[in-house]
């Protein structure tokens, strides 16, 4: 009896688990359309520092994933850090940023995505 108690367990533990055998490309799918703001990113990336600061400015509070360097060299055939998605569509990087916020795009956008209220937040 102790052993089905111990196997029970371990069946409710493995089901329990959030990523049980995801993939690391259907993770980081997953987590693109769960968020509204997306950043992959570095801590040793100084344009991925300046990305995170201009989105907090405007109000912003993205998901951010900090990829150690081994993730990052695995991840890099794929996708260019920091990588910033919007709504679940890549903006790119930094220039990419940049270019919405430059051209008066970027809070329209946050917005039109939930990532903003339209008006003052309760």
């Amino acid at each position: 009896m102790g052993g089905d108690l111990a196997a029970e367990g371990k069946r409710r533990s493995a089901e329990l688990t959030i990523d049980g055998g995801e993939s690391p490309e259907k993770r980081m799918e997953r987590l693109i359309t769960e968020s509204p703001v997306v950043i992959f990113s570095r801590r040793s990336c100084c344009m991925c520092h300046v990305m995170k600061r201009l989105l907090a400015t405007v109000g912003v509070h993205p998901t951010v994933i900090e990829l150690d360097e081994a993730e990052a060299e695995t991840t890099a055939a794929a996708v260019t850090l920091p990588a910033l998605f919007i709504g679940g569509a890549p903006v790119g990087g930094l220039e990419g940023l940049m270019a919405l916020h430059l051209g008066g795009r970027l809070v329209p956008r946050l917005r039109e995505v939930g990532a903003l209220c339209s008006v003052a937040c309760p």
